[in-house]
């Protein structure tokens, strides 16, 4: 999509493309900083969903105001095609630090609270983010993390009525979301424990070339003790990625931010204090 402006922005180069729109660096001459320009595909306009899912993104986080989300400054349209205008994070993903290697337990505590604190604010409104995971996870030029791409959120549950079409992720959805059944707050937790797992051992709980069998391995195989890759990590961190990944979610933590509470207290060692 070659294009130099957009609204009054002026592009600089084009960052990615993603399932559903096209993200821009770009700066605003009013205020002279640098901004992210996200542009859904005109491939996608022909779809109402896309263009439903695209505007009640920049809607919802608007709403939100959470200092743990990544802002959204604008919202327009550029000929037919709307644009969301978002805080540059230039300290770039989780997914890119992951790739650089292993991560302190005591910084995984802290970047696990900070997304757990926006999850909880989303789900207080009955917001479901739906797609959890490293690369939605992004820093600021001070290296703080916040959470980003909602996307998919949805206001409300899905519903046969809503046709049970999957979104999200597949190495990261929750039994219920692979279903297509109703989800709520603990569907994220699900996905967050599998964040938690793969910055433990630098590698994601299923696998498969197959979408399909990937997909199932969430409904139908037991979480792999994480001790197998990594014999080094204390028995605990199993304790706590199994509860957030409970194949019920009755039986998962019932919120993100009691996920993280045991998260911070097993990388502190106060949870073997509270265990004598």
């Amino acid at each position: 999509m070659a294009v130099s402006k957009i609204g009054r922005y002026e592009i600089e180069k084009e960052l990615t493309q993603g399932g559903m729109g096209v993200i821009f660096l770009a700066r605003d001459p009013y205020i002279q900083r640098q901004v992210v320009v996200k542009v859904l595909m005109y491939s996608r306009m022909l779809d109402e969903v896309y263009r439903d899912f695209f505007q009640q993104e920049a809607e919802l986080i608007a709403a939100l105001e959470h200092p743990c989300i990544v802002p959204i400054y604008d919202f327009g349209w550029h000929g037919e095609q709307p644009y969301i205008v978002m805080r540059y994070m230039a300290g770039g993903s989780l997914d890119d630090r992951l790739r650089n290697g292993e991560i302190k337990h005591t910084e995984i505590a802290h970047m696990i609270k900070r997304i757990a604190e926006a999850l909880d604010a989303a789900h207080v409104r009955k917001l479901i983010h739906r797609d959890v995971k490293p690369s939605n996870f992004l820093f600021d030029s001070t290296g703080e993390i916040f959470l980003s791409d909602f996307g998919i959120a949805k206001s409300k549950p899905f519903t046969d009525d809503d046709g049970t079409w999957l979104v999200g992720t597949p190495a990261y959805m929750s039994p219920e979301q692979v279903k297509g059944n109703p989800v709520d707050g603990r569907s994220d937790v699900y996905a967050l424990g599998i964040v938690l797992y793969r910055l433990l051992t630098g590698e994601l709980p299923f696998s498969s070339d197959s979408t399909t069998a990937l997909i199932n391995a969430h409904v139908d195989l037991p979480i792999p003790d994480i001790r197998q890759i990594k014999n080094n990590i204390p028995a605990v961190w199993q304790e706590v990625v199994a509860r957030a990944m409970a194949k019920e979610p009755n039986d998962r933590y019932p919120t993100a931010g009691d996920f993280a509470r045991d998260v911070a207290e097993v990388a502190s060692g106060k949870w073997f204090l509270r265990k004598l």
